[in-house]
């Protein structure tokens, strides 16, 4: 079939009306991240779990009601503050080394990436951290921040995560080590800006759609950040990242929109969460009893590389200890926001530990000032 030259413009104009339309209409991709806070093992957290002494341990109940939650983001993030040495003795403070079936609990909760590297990741020295990354990624863990050796390094950082339709950089680092040194050829990603910029120069020339730093930072029980959280925020956003989320105070600080003067003389916007607080422990401390789970939608048009923020919010949860007149203690994270919609939830909750629970909520709820997803 022959068209003469008019129909033939005709055609083509149409066609190119058609991919435009196609484009403006195109579906939104959405990636839901949520990001929980610290990930403790305390010794009577370990005494709780225990149900064949040194053999065999139960931590299904410790989630149980957090995971409904974890389970509809597309990507649950945690900060393991703990080693999994695979081999008794268990023990928590000051070298926090627990059972591998805490490991496999949180993988049934809903957890799909755990970073490693903090202060605590050389507890279980060289053989510990070895045997922690090979646990997580038997359990089919994405996992950074500390790395068998070099090659391991090489082959898996910065952490590239892939999902619905989003390419995301996952980078992890600690100030420290609590002084214990790294056990070669293991390693643990220090916070160094020479090593940092290195590293963020590598993630943004993978050309991901989003690039999330986690950082173990600050000072432990202070409840706002300090000048150097601050200058760090603004190094890791100038050097590329879009998201910076921070763990290692065990209180939850403020979370703020950090602009930055870039070098081209324009104006980037990233979020960062300066702490998360603890997520599960034993702290005794005040303010310690809880944190946040930090969530947020990423939003990319199929035609358009640029993610923009789509809802995002704080999810408080509260650590709740179930302690009957016989038997032994429960560990609960517990959502707040939920348990006060609905009282029934948790049963055998006193009023006292309601109270608790309150006054956290509260505390938190004022000091951050932060919109709440339920």
């Amino acid at each position: 079939m022959h068209f003469n030259q008019k129909t033939q413009h005709l055609i083509f104009t149409l066609f190119l009306f058609s991919l435009f339309m196609q484009k403006g209409t195109a579906q939104t991709d959405t990636l839901r991240l949520i990001f929980a806070g610290d990930i403790m093992g305390h010794a009577p957290q370990i005494s709780s779990a225990e149900v064949v002494k040194n053999k065999q341990y139960n931590y299904e109940p410790c989630f149980r009601y957090v995971k409904p939650i974890l389970e509809q983001a597309d990507i649950a993030i945690g900060n393991l503050e703990l080693t999994l040495p695979g081999v008794p003795p268990y023990q928590g403070y000051p070298m926090f080394r627990s059972p591998d079936d805490l490991a496999r609990d949180l993988k049934n909760a809903g957890f799909d990436i755990l970073v490693t590297a903090n202060n605590h990741s050389n507890d279980g020295r060289g053989p510990g951290l070895t045997h922690t990354i090979h646990t997580l990624r038997d359990y089919e863990f994405m996992q950074t921040g500390t790395f068998l050796n070099d090659r391991d390094r090489s082959a898996h950082y910065p952490l590239m995560v892939y999902k619905n339709g989003f390419k995301i950089a996952l980078l992890n680092y600690t100030y420290g080590t609590n002084g214990l040194p790294t056990s070669p050829p293991t390693i643990v990603n220090l916070i160094d800006k020479e090593l940092i910029a290195k590293d963020l120069a590598e993630a943004v020339a993978r050309k991901p759609h989003f690039i999330i730093v986690v950082m173990h930072w600050g000072l432990e029980y202070q409840l706002q950040e300090n000048d150097e959280q601050r200058d760090l925020a603004q190094f890791l956003i100038k050097n590329g990242a879009d998201m910076v989320i921070g763990s290692h105070p065990h209180v939850v600080q403020p979370i703020k929109m950090e602009r930055v003067n870039m070098p081209g003389g324009e104006t980037k916007e990233a979020l960062v969460v300066y702490s998360l607080g603890n997520f599960i422990s034993n702290q005794q401390k005040a303010n310690t009893d809880g944190g946040i789970m930090f969530q947020v939608d990423l939003l990319k048009k199929k035609w358009d590389p640029n993610v923009t923020l789509g809802e995002y919010g704080v999810i408080p949860v509260w650590r709740y200890v179930q302690k009957p007149a016989s038997g032994k203690s429960t560990y609960y994270a517990v959502p707040i926001g939920r348990v006060e919609a609905n009282p029934t939830l948790i049963p055998g909750m006193t009023s006292s530990d309601r109270a608790k629970m309150q006054s956290f909520a509260n505390s938190v709820r004022k000091r951050l000032d932060f919109k709440e997803l339920k």
